[in-house]
């Protein structure tokens, strides 16, 4: 397995299995499979409300000897509606609880964007709360001292962009350790990569093959004729071509399954070693075709916009 290494020597397998999208009733057999196969690293989030079935699997591949907790690593988010900083522990005890786990080994701000208690995804603008009322270096100083605490290992972001790592930074010196946001070969995010690797941020790529959203639009980047050449010469599929692309150019990804067969097929994607060519013809896909656009923040009336969110 390919890892990052972070500062204090722990260890981030650079290929993991996501869990967005996955119903509670799935999630429980998909982790199970997926750590019988040999991931060690899970993705999670207290908004994808399966954070207990896969606590549940958890602890039953600790009590029957499959993983010991120290062999894996398992991220969770806070969500928008905990921004403010009184709140920032109790949820990620919440999630602990859930997870049945006495820590994480990393937790993140899931999106620069802070909505009313109690809310999901807003479908008013006045369920959003401005950044003014609760500033995101507020929530990253109460994330800070959940690491100090020792409920999580690390720290991160989640969907934040260049401008508000830097701002993090300065007003708190601290940076986040990782930064999950979505990359794929039609959505390449280079200068964000390149940024993050240059101050030694780890990058994680969610959405790594496109996703649903994608889907929905009829679009397939696994249709690609340079990804369907690239798969036939070494005997990959168009999926494992795409994952080995994004590993290769040093970022973690967490493409998400329950389907037992796909789950072996991404991991699989480890054996797959691509040219300097190759990886150049894939670079040179990029459409810059953002999917998560975060249209739930930026609601008419919110104060949220889509060039704050994304450029500022």
């Amino acid at each position: 397995m390919k890892t990052f290494t972070f500062k204090n020597g722990d260890i981030m397998p650079q290929l993991g299995i996501g869990t967005w999208r996955a119903q509670p009733e799935e999630v429980y057999d998909a982790v199970l499979e997926a750590l019988r196969v040999g991931y060690r690293h899970i993705d999670c989030a207290q908004i994808y409300k399966n954070e207990r079935e896969v606590g549940q699997a958890l602890d039953y591949a600790f009590r029957y000897g499959i993983v010991k907790r120290d062999e894996i690593f398992v991220t969770s988010k806070l969500w928008n509606s905990d921004h403010e900083p009184t709140r920032v522990e109790q949820v990620i005890n919440r999630s602990l609880s859930n997870l049945q786990l006495k820590y994480l080994d990393l937790y993140l701000i899931h999106w620069p964007v802070a909505v009313r208690e109690g809310v999901d995804f807003p479908t008013k603008a006045n369920q959003l709360i401005p950044i003014c009322d609760i500033p995101l270096e507020k929530t990253w100083e109460s994330m800070i001292d959940l690491q100090q605490k020792s409920l999580t290992r690390h720290i991160g972001v989640a969907n934040f962009n260049i401008a508000k790592i830097n701002d993090l930074e300065t007003k708190t010196k601290v940076l986040p350790e990782v930064n999950q946001v979505e990359i794929h070969p039609y959505f390449q995010q280079s200068e964000l990569v390149d940024f993050c690797h240059k101050k030694r941020i780890i990058v994680t790529g969610y959405s790594p093959l496109g996703g649903k959203r994608m889907a929905d639009k009829n679009i397939s980047i696994q249709k690609d004729t340079t990804i369907l050449n690239i798969a036939q010469k070494y005997n990959a599929t168009p999926t494992q071509v795409i994952l080995a692309w994004n590993i290769q150019r040093g970022v973690v990804v967490i493409p998400k399954s329950v389907n037992k067969n796909r789950i072996l097929e991404n991991f699989g994607t480890l054996k797959v070693k691509l040219s300097k060519e190759e990886m150049e013809q894939i670079a040179q896909l990029d459409r810059n075709l953002r999917v998560t656009e975060g249209e739930y923040w930026t609601l008419n009336g919110s104060s949220y916009t889509r060039q704050w969110l994304w450029e500022k």
